[in-house]
């Protein structure tokens, strides 16, 4: 196969970054790809709660603490994952944060914009760029950025977790093809309606009337469903996709009515 790498599908040996792995999606992905032999940096802000995903995880997985807010911080971080395991594979941008904000809340609305942009959408270029050196050294390179289906329509109250959202599906269409000469796959992940920290104050019965109206498969999502999805992306034998913009939404973004 003329260009192409070998179509393995494994991630065995592989060196993968989660970001936001303390909990939901971030977690459930860690520890997929810590059981198919990946080795797994998790980071996070909440290094306790890290360090309980990496002890869930096994051996070959270790917590980072990283508020990926701070650009020294992720230079810090990434250099000190690629000594601790001897290089990066794998970069999964999955650190979020809940920003619903009015538009006439003044102060609050500006802080919350700034957070939710410095948090979700400035963090994934600024840890990519700090990997790159190790990851153009990967034969079989991968990046997944984790937006929203906030980043293909709107919530309302929702914009600062809008704009950040949409700039990630931009975002990663533009690094992949930057990248893409190298050999270096960029994707993104659209999830849906997820069960995870930032819907749980969403009430049983509201999460299944929302799901019935809106969704194709009536029902919300679990975050090890979107963890299947990243795991087929960054899979050496996914080598022919790259800048694609993937709902996990249980049908949401199909259904009209």
């Amino acid at each position: 196969m003329t260009g192409a790498p070998a179509l393995l599908r494994s991630v065995a040996g592989r060196v993968a970054i989660v970001t936001g792995a303390a909990s939901g999606m971030g977690r459930a992905t860690a520890l997929l790809l810590a059981s198919e032999g990946a080795k797994v940096a998790v980071t996070d802000l909440d290094l306790a709660a890290c360090e309980a995903v990496a002890a869930e995880a096994g051996a070959n997985t270790k917590a980072f603490a990283l508020d990926v807010a701070d650009g020294e911080a992720i230079k810090r971080t990434i250099a000190a994952i690629a000594v601790h395991f001897g290089g990066i594979d794998i970069l999964i941008n999955n650190a979020g944060v809940s920003s619903f904000a009015p538009l006439d809340a003044d102060d609050e609305y500006e802080a919350i914009w700034h957070r939710a942009i410095a948090v979700m959408l400035t963090a994934h270029q600024r840890m990519v760029r700090a990997a790159l050196p190790w990851l153009r050294k990967s034969d079989a390179a991968r990046i997944v950025n984790i937006a929203s289906t906030e980043g293909l329509g709107a919530t309302p109250g929702d914009t600062p977790y809008v704009a950040a959202k949409t700039g990630v599906t931009g975002l990663t269409r533009g690094l992949a093809v930057d990248l893409g000469k190298e050999g270096i796959t960029v994707n993104c992940i659209c999830p849906g309606p997820i069960r995870t920290g930032m819907t749980d104050k969403v009430s049983e019965e509201d999460k299944a009337v929302f799901a019935r109206r809106r969704t194709a498969l009536r029902r919300y999502g679990e975050p090890e469903e979107v963890a299947h999805v990243t795991l087929g992306l960054v899979l050496p034998a996914a080598s022919y996709i790259t800048g694609a913009v993937i709902p996990v939404d249980g049908g949401l973004t199909a259904r009209n009515a």
